[in-house]
């Protein structure tokens, strides 16, 4: 890289050099012993920053002895607030997919369903590579004691050489496979080449970490005891006092709120949904941080949204790490229907329309050729342009990093050129299309008229939802006769 030069330093510089914000620094240089030949090597580490992504430290393995050589990477960065596991289908004959990037770190595992296979974390550290690359490593790796285990047990060594064969046969698509990557962190990603449009070979899933991963993680989950009751603070009254003058339906969009939301300050999120009605009492009990797994405090009331329905609010603050975090769930019983909501955006009006999103929900913008998968961003409370604020932030972030020296010139321009038309939409030079795709109606945007029928831009469809959505979120083996007796003999 130029302007680096190596240092024979020791590890503590290059432990500081991680956590300083600095990011020109030099490429260290330690001595390290050799597993192959047992003698001492060289290790290279350099801290950098993929851009728009995350922090990682980089070391290089090389020994001038034996030739033995390889490469890790480590985040540097903190952990994000929940798990991710991406889902790659291959079919076979396309070669061009296995050369799809895959950041991997050591805590991801990784799985092909149709082979019974799994690379655990341990067996493969963190790594930048290639599909091909991974597949083509856990290949190498079993058969380098191939030899030893046919003297030892001829049997095992067989069928693992069947195996190998299924294996490699994926590593050079001859043979369709899914690729599954897990990871409890969330720093790992596989690489979408037609970003920013969606790819339908990958399907990606957040989830919240078990107590057994956050301690796989290093971090001491103490599990909540059902006896400790007194911990609990359940019925604290909300203070009217304390909040700020009520303010006309239509208000949430201001400034001010949408900083609230930004920042998910509680306080000010509390004051922001309270405009349109008071909850009769705020809850507060213990819970877990999700980035550093203290105990810290969790907020919820209930509130009901004018032409919407009952609705949870969730924060939670966390003391120890200043983690902060706001969530919007739906009440209410599972809607008979999906509903599509369509927004046609003209003026600065349309841009300050509240929008909640939840979990369930796609985005789309036709103008721009955008759909969002349901999860992407998981559950907000924003305005029109506070969405399509966080979506360029947040492809930017999962995506940009590939903006490197090896990117292609076509695929920058076309980043570039999506990101300017991104930008023409805020500017409203024409009028565009949002659209808000949720198979359990639990999205909403608020019209600018005080009944939806005379808002003319604004429009709702409810439609049957199909046996694939209704799968995906449980419902076909969903039984609540039981319950419904029981609520009829209550009654």
């Amino acid at each position: 890289m130029e302007g680096t030069t190596d240092q024979i330093v020791d590890v503590r510089s290059v432990v500081e050099a991680v956590s300083s914000e600095d990011y020109d620094v030099p490429i260290y240089q330690v001595e390290s012993l050799c597993m192959n030949c047992r003698e001492n090597g060289t290790t290279k580490l350099m801290l950098t920053q993929i851009p728009h992504f995350r922090k990682i430290l980089l070391s290089a393995f090389e020994c001038p002895h034996c030739g033995e050589r390889n490469n890790e990477v480590q985040f540097a960065g903190e952990l994000q607030p929940r798990g991710c596991c991406y889902t790659l289908k291959f079919p076979a004959g396309d070669k061009m997919m296995l050369n799809r990037q895959v950041v991997k770190s050591e805590s991801a595992s990784i799985k092909i369903p149709e082979l019974d296979f799994e690379i655990p974390p341990e067996a493969q550290r963190g790594s930048l590579s290639t599909v091909e690359g991974i597949l083509t490593r856990a290949a190498d790796g079993l058969e380098a004691l191939q030899e030893e285990r046919r003297k030892a047990d001829p049997k095992t060594a067989e069928a693992i050489d069947q195996f190998l064969l299924k294996l490699r046969a994926c590593a050079t698509a001859n043979s369709p496979f899914t690729f599954v990557l897990d990871d409890p962190a969330g720093n790992s990603f596989i690489e979408n080449p037609h970003a920013p449009s969606p790819d339908p070979s990958i399907s990606l899933r957040f989830y919240d970490r078990t107590p057994e991963q956050q301690a796989t993680l290093g971090y001491v989950a103490e599990s909540t005891q059902a006896g400790d009751s007194e911990e609990v603070v359940v019925g604290t009254a909300n203070q009217a006092t304390d909040q700020t003058a009520r303010e006309p339906h239509g208000t949430v969009g201001a400034r001010a709120a949408r900083r609230a939301i930004a920042q998910a300050n509680t306080a000010g999120i509390f004051d922001t949904i309270c405009r349109y009605t008071a909850p009769e009492e705020v809850m507060t009990f213990p819970s877990t941080c999700g980035a550093c797994a203290a105990k810290c405090e969790t907020r919820m009331f209930l509130t009901n949204i004018p032409y919407f329905k009952e609705v949870i609010v969730m924060a939670s603050s966390c003391d120890a790490c200043g983690y902060r975090n706001s969530e919007l769930k739906p009440g209410g019983s599972i809607s008979d229907k999906a509903r599509r909501t369509i927004v046609y955006v003209k003026n600065p009006k349309d841009l300050n329309r509240d929008v909640i999103k939840s979990d369930s929900a796609s985005v789309k913008i036709p103008e721009v050729d955008l759909e969002l998968a349901s999860g992407t961003l998981g559950g907000m409370v924003t305005t029109v342009e506070g969405l399509v604020t966080k979506i360029g932030e947040s492809l930017e972030r999962v995506h940009g990093f590939t903006f490197g020296d090896s990117l292609e010139e076509g695929r920058k321009e076309k980043w570039l050129d999506f990101n300017a038309r991104l930008n023409k939409l805020l500017s409203l030079e024409e009028p565009w299309t949002l659209i808000l795709d949720d198979a359990l109606a639990n999205s909403f945007i608020a019209p600018v008229t005080d009944d939806f029928e005379n808002d003319s831009q604004l429009k709702i469809e409810e439609y049957e939802r199909s046996w694939e959505q209704n799968e995906e979120f449980g419902i076909n083996d969903m039984d609540t006769s039981s319950a419904d007796a029981a609520y009829n003999n209550t009654n």
